[in-house]
């Protein structure tokens, strides 16, 4: 089965961060990706960091416009997406990036 492993944010939280945080995070997301190969899943995109809502760009039938889709406090900061026979045990390691993130959410994909 595959899974998207979805990572919220809060932009102004990030741009907050000092470069140490951010380098304590990312090496979080190393033990993460070393672990889901441990235990036999396999992250298909080695995890991806997503840039800054303020940088995205809108496509509509109506047109194109600078920024997210949507105005929210919590935007789509990164994601995995992750083969796995074992959802429990991935939610498991998931726990490891819940000690740095927000929030992971899980969802199965075809």
């Amino acid at each position: 089965m595959r899974y998207y492993l979805l990572i919220p944010n809060v932009e102004a939280e990030w741009q907050a961060k000092t470069k140490e945080e951010r380098d304590a995070l990312f090496a979080v997301h190393e033990k993460f990706s070393a672990l889901l190969a441990e235990r036999g899943h396999t992250d298909l995109r080695h995890g991806a960091a997503l840039d800054l809502p303020s940088t995205a760009v809108t496509v509509r039938a109506s047109g194109v416009t600078d920024g997210p889709y949507t105005e929210a406090a919590e935007h789509l900061a990164g994601l995995y997406v992750v083969e796995s026979e074992d959802r429990d045990d991935l939610v498991e390691c998931c726990k490891l990036l819940a000690t740095v993130e927000s929030a992971i959410e899980i969802r199965a994909a075809e």
